[in-house]
């Protein structure tokens, strides 16, 4: 085993301490530069990884420069500090408080440098699960940034980009045999929307509904789910059943029909659900593509707290953080689609299509004069 490369001014850094305990990853990732600081040559077994994916910064400058500089000549290695030394020199230009101790303690540590590879297999998991944390948590802060133009197709942007992460994940960690899923539940947070501007909307919507139920069948992409209140949600059933049924719709009927659905508890007032549905504003339209673009934006926040919830739990596997977030992305795509639908412009009719009259085919050469027309008297 070659010396310790000669120690300089710089302190120690010994552990490279956090401001946490470290996780399990940290001796791997100490483990495997051990390895390739002792036997270059194992680096040819390593792969998957990239000095961006240690979880520490000094470590992954380490891994660039063993990676980057020539192989050692294995007969001087094992003699002198010369390789060690310009590795730890190469490093030290993006990590400062690299030490020339601290990689004879890399090379102390690891149990043997021929699982290289086992080590390197850890690195990636554990990369794959902050990459997919990050995707997440990106998506969830874009899903509620008030001051975005148009913040669905930002949101909708950043779950194809969490899509695509995962894609690239499930092709190096393919489906094994192993313990069922973890389905952690994330922890609760506030409505990721101004509850009182959702509740006006809704009303506003069932509203002017009332007053224009033509326009309900037009609104196939509104579904009770979209609605923050289960009263609403309930109201706009009763309205989309009216209208199916070619019932006459107005303030009176939908009551009704809330009342045989079982809507009207004793905190719902029929004077005050009649004041309510009487007084239309706008069109049914605009008013439901506001509450779309609410869930649309709600369903991809929670898609990517619960995706955090996954990721963040050290006993789920790579292949299972895959199944977690593409069942978690199943839930975004169904009301992705029906915002599409509601936001498309409507197609165009093709012209109806005619059969085109056939040329009238070639007779004969005439050989004689024609006859004489007859003229009657």
């Amino acid at each position: 085993m070659p010396r310790s490369p000669a120690p300089d001014d710089d302190n120690d850094l010994g552990d490279l301490p956090d401001s946490h305990p470290p996780q399990p990853v940290y001796y791997a990732e100490q483990a495997l530069l051990g390895a390739l600081l002792l036997e270059h040559h194992r680096l040819d077994e390593v792969d998957g990884i990239e000095p961006d994916s240690f979880s520490n910064h000094a470590h992954g400058a380490l891994f660039a420069a063993i990676r980057a500089l020539p192989a050692p000549d294995p007969v001087q290695h094992a003699q002198d500090t010369t390789w060690l030394n310009a590795v730890l020199a190469a490093a030290r230009e993006h990590a400062r408080g690299l030490t020339a101790s601290y990689l004879h303690t890399l090379i102390q540590v690891c149990p043997w440098p021929r699982h290289a590879s086992a080590y390197a297999r850890m690195i990636e998991a554990d990369h794959a699960r902050r990459i997919l944390r990050a995707h997440a948590e990106r998506l969830a802060q874009t899903a509620t940034d008030v001051t975005l133009l148009h913040p669905v197709p930002a949101a909708l942007a950043e779950a194809d980009a969490l899509a695509s992460a995962v894609d690239v994940i499930a092709a190096r960690f393919p489906p094994h045999s192993g313990p069922r899923q973890r389905t952690p539940t994330p922890a609760p947070t506030a409505a990721p929307y101004n509850v009182e501007e959702a509740v006006d909307e809704e009303w506003l919507l069932l509203a002017t509904a009332t007053a224009h139920p033509a326009a309900v069948e037009q609104m196939r992409w509104l579904a009770a789910d979209d609605f923050t209140h289960p009263l609403h949600a309930g109201l706009w059933q009763c309205l989309t059943a009216l209208t199916r049924r070619r019932a006459p719709v107005d303030p009176v009927t939908v009551l009704w029909e809330a009342q045989q659905r079982g809507l009207l508890t004793s905190e719902v007032e029929p004077t005050e659900l009649l004041k309510l549905l009487g007084a239309p504003a706008g069109s049914p339209q605009h008013w439901g593509e506001l509450i779309l673009q609410r869930s649309v934006l709600t369903t991809a926040h929670q898609v990517g707290c619960r995706i955090e919830a996954f990721s963040d739990d050290p006993a789920t596997t790579p292949y299972q953080l895959v199944v977690g977030s593409r069942r978690a992305l199943a839930g975004l795509s169904a009301v992705r689609t029906r915002w599409h639908h509601a936001t498309s412009p409507a197609p165009t009719p093709l012209p109806a299509h005619t059969r085109a009259t056939a040329p009238p085919r070639a007779g004969p050469p005439l050989t004689t004069a024609p006859p004489a027309t007859r003229i009657s008297r």
